[in-house]
Order: structure tokens, then C-alpha cells, then sequence
């Protein structure tokens, strides 16, 4: 019989593994449009309808780059479309989303302690406000608000800040960070999906069809993905965040979630400006580190509760605390665990519980059962370096109280 823990962490890996992939890719290739775009020049040279060029030198090469706002008289048979990144970017995302957080929602997403929802429910507000994000963000980009665009970032930015704050009154803090990312990686995506590309398309229609293409749709895509741009460093910290509780464990954790966004814009201006050759603004670099300085001495207030809460067990956690071997699993963690993974660490150099993992109760041990048999019984990952020196019979006896646990 199939090991279905191990397969299943397997596939997680595979999904995340793709996501880091197609998130280079599509980084990657809005930076560099981006910077291409701002560092185009006119010269005397340049054919009728071009709006600008660039000469790069790259792998031994030169490359010499030419942009149309509308498209040349000519457009050839192939077209390099950069779409793929974006959507398969944000698939494999959800995927990595609904295997973790929607999977695992009564200790990952749900907090009892701050909201007590079902699983379904939980879900179900998960979805419907990335789909928000996506539909006041439009509606704004084509209201009158749209033809700002300082205007348009303020109330971006007001959105943001209330997003932030809503979550951490709707999931665990963890979940909230994560949804941050989520929230802002659906916009991006779908200016790709429902703006940016079927404009382009348009425009390609009309030219083949001898029609002169209407220059509105290339200053709207653009708008947009120079939005894609400005959002993109807060959307990597999101995706990180799961991993540093001070970012998302803490009772500040949405004015944090909500000035890394300014951290992410200042730093992106500095790029934008030097690549558009408008001079140096090292005051950016002060700026971002002021900001972050902040964000630290935030994260130094009051700690949020773990996960689900210490004193109330998770609804999936009740089979582990009834499994035969519970009693000996829970001494064996006590035992070799406990000394970091409590309020308050007595690991000399530990000052903070790993990933705001809390092992120091039953229901603890009981709610977070399949993180404790991948870590320390599955693998040997945890303790680091056996520094409590675990036995492989411990190991084993974990695997096994998992095992019981999950039916397997």
C-alpha cells in the first residue's frame, strides 16, 4: 500500500518547485520589459511608426530592439507572445494554495481564536476575496479614478491596508500574509489575462484585417503592467513569509504586510528612474530602510497564538489524540522538541519558536501531527543536526502514531 503522506509531500514539492520556476520566468521578463521600455531612445534612424529602440549586448551578441505603439506596416508571420509565465505562475500558485491551505484549513487557515469557521466557509471567504481584489481593482482602473495615476495607486494603496487588516480578522496570521500575495499575484495575473493580452490581440486583429489599431489599447496595457511592476517585490515577500513568524506571528502583522508594499515601491522608482536615465535616487535606499527598521520594531511587539491556538484542537486533531501510541508520541516531542518549539525557547540561541510552531501541550502536538512526522520520523530534518539526539526508535514510534492518526 502506497505511502500516501509521502506521495503527497511529493506533490506539494513538485507544485512549488513549478511555481518558483514560472514566478522566475515571469518576473524575469517584466523586469526586463520594463527596463527596456523606460531606456528606449528615439533616433533619426527609426522607421515610420516606431516609437523608440535599444541596443543591448547579451551572450556574446548585440541585439537591436525597435518598439511600435500601434504596430509597423509590416507585422511577420511569428509573434513571441509573453503570457504563459503569468497564468501558469498564478495556477500553480492556487494549486499550492488549495494543497496547503485549503487541505490543511482547521490548522493552517482556520484560527478558532480569532474566527470559528467550518472549513467550507473558510474556503469559501478565501476564494471570494481574491476574486474581490480582482474586480475592485479593475473597476477603479476604468473609473474616473483610472485616469490618475497617483490618484489610482492612493486608493490601491487604501485597499491594500484594509485587505491586510480583514485577514488577520478572517485567518491565522500565517494564512493572512499568505493571502496578501494571493490577493495581489490574482491582479497581476489577470491584467495579463484580461487586459494586457486580448488588447494586444486586438491591435494584431485590426492590422491584419488593414484597419489602423486604436493607440488607446497599448496606453492601457501599459498602465497596467507598469502596475505588474510596482507590485511584484511585496508579492515575493508574501510568498516568503510563511517561513519568518516575527512578519506574519505578530499583532502588527497587517501594518507590516501594509508597509512592505511602500518598501516594494520605493526600491522599484530607484530601478524604474535609473533604467529610464532621469539620474540616481539613492534617498529610495534611505527611504526602504527607514521603512524596514520600522517593520523590525514593529515585529518586536506581542506575539500572536500559533496556528489554531493551544488550548483548542483542531477538528482534524481529535483521531491523534485518541491513536494508541499518542501517550509515547507526545513524551517523545516533549522530550526532544519542546525546549524551541514553546512560548518562550530555552535553546540558547533560540529566541523565537520555529515557524511559530508551539509543541509544548497534547492538542499542539495533536494539531500540527503531520508536520511533526515529515520533520522528525519520516526524515531526519528535525532536531537539526539530532542536537536533542532523538532515537531512531522515536522515529519510528512517530511514524507509526501518524500513521494511526491518518488511517493509514
Amino acid at each position: 500500500m502506497p505511502d500516501y503522506a509521502i506521495l503527497y509531500e511529493w506533490l506539494m514539492f513538485a507544485v512549488r518547485w513549478l511555481h518558483v520556476i514560472t514566478a522566475i520566468a515571469w518576473i524575469g521578463s517584466s523586469f526586463y520589459f520594463i527596463a527596456l521600455d523606460l531606456g528606449l531612445r528615439k533616433t533619426p534612424s527609426l522607421p515610420p511608426l516606431a516609437h523608440g529602440e535599444e541596443w543591448q549586448v547579451h551572450g556574446g551578441g548585440f541585439y537591436h530592439i525597435q518598439k511600435y505603439l500601434v504596430a509597423p506596416e509590416f507585422l511577420p508571420e511569428h509573434l513571441t507572445w509573453f503570457k504563459w509565465e503569468s497564468y501558469w505562475t498564478w495556477l500553480s500558485g492556487f494549486m499550492l494554495l488549495a494543497l496547503i491551505y485549503y487541505v490543511g484549513a482547521d490548522i493552517y487557515l482556520i484560527d478558532r481564536n480569532v474566527l470559528d469557521l467550518v472549513q467550507w466557509q473558510a474556503i469559501l471567504l478565501s476564494m471570494a476575496s481574491i476574486v474581490l481584489g480582482w474586480v475592485l481593482y479593475d473597476s477603479l482602473c476604468k473609473s474616473p479614478i483610472g485616469n490618475s495615476t497617483t490618484g489610482l495607486m492612493l486608493v490601491l494603496f487604501a485597499i491594500l491596508v484594509a485587505m491586510s487588516w480583514l485577514y488577520t480578522q478572517l485567518f491565522t496570521g500565517r494564512a493572512a500574509m499568505l493571502h496578501m500575495g494571493a490577493f495581489t499575484a490574482t491582479i497581476m495575473a489577470a491584467n495579463v489575462a484580461m487586459i494586457i493580452i486580448p488588447n494586444q490581440k486586438i491591435v494584431v486583429a485590426d492590422l491584419k484585417a488593414g484597419k489602423v489599431p486604436d493607440a488607446k489599447y497599448g496606453k492601457i496595457a501599459k498602465q497596467r503592467s507598469l502596475h505588474n511592476n510596482y507590485l511584484t517585490l511585496p508579492v515575493i515577500f508574501f510568498m516568503l513569509s510563511s517561513h519568518y513568524p516575527l512578519a506574519f506571528a505578530t499583532q502588527w502583522n497587517w501594518i507590516i504586510a501594509s508597509l512592505i508594499f511602500l518598501v516594494g515601491v520605493v526600491i522599484r522608482h530607484y530601478f524604474n528612474t535609473r533604467h529610464a536615465r532621469k539620474g540616481n535616487p539613492h534617498w529610495t535606499w534611505a527611504v526602504a530602510a527607514i521603512l524596514f527598521i520600522i517593520i523590525a520594531w514593529l515585529s518586536s511587539g506581542p506575539k500572536l497564538v500559533g496556528s489554531a491556538g493551544e488550548e483548542v484542537a483542531s477538528r482534524a486533531a481529535e483521531s491523534f489524540l485518541g491513536a494508541e501510541h499518542f501517550a509515547a508520541a507526545s513524551l517523545a516531542v516533549q522530550t526532544r522538541c519542546a525546549m524551541c518549539h514553546t512560548a518562550e525557547p530555552v535553546w540558547p540561541g533560540i529566541y523565537e519558536p520555529p515557524k511559530n510552531v508551539i509543541l509544548d501541550s497534547d492538542i499542539a502536538i495533536a494539531n500540527h501531527a503531520k508536520d511533526i512526522a515529515m520533520q522528525a520520523g519520516y526524515t531526519h530534518a528535525m532536531p537539526p543536526g539530532n542536537v536533542t539526539e532523538m532515537t531512531k526508535e522515536e522515529r519510528a514510534l512517530l511514524v507509526e502514531w501518524f500513521r494511526e492518526g491518518s488511517g493509514q
